[in-house]
């Protein structure tokens, strides 16, 4: 049980969440381009199959490099004191 609440003591930093959701983001993409190779293969000739797996892939990397640039969020910024003044 002690390792379980060392291991849910830290929330991940939102770059370390950004990197994941870019990677699930690829590799979900690079699965329809699989799929969308292998239901093409017997129908079109190779040069219309691998563009379309191309876009794919370019749509997979785009998406995920952006998710994880734009996860980053960078610092937030400190609110002032309050003054009290009386």
């Amino acid at each position: 049980m002690s390792v379980l609440t060392l291991l849910l003591q830290t929330a991940p930093s939102g770059s370390t969440i950004g990197i994941v959701v870019g990677a699930a983001f690829f590799l979900l993409f690079l699965g329809v381009a699989f799929v969308a190779y292998k239901a093409l293969k017997k129908t079109v000739k190779m040069a219309f199959r691998m563009t379309v797996v191309a876009i794919i892939l370019i749509i997979a990397v785009a998406g995920s490099v952006s998710l994880w640039y734009f996860s980053g969020g960078g610092t937030q910024k400190q609110k002032p004191p309050t003054q009290r003044g009386r």
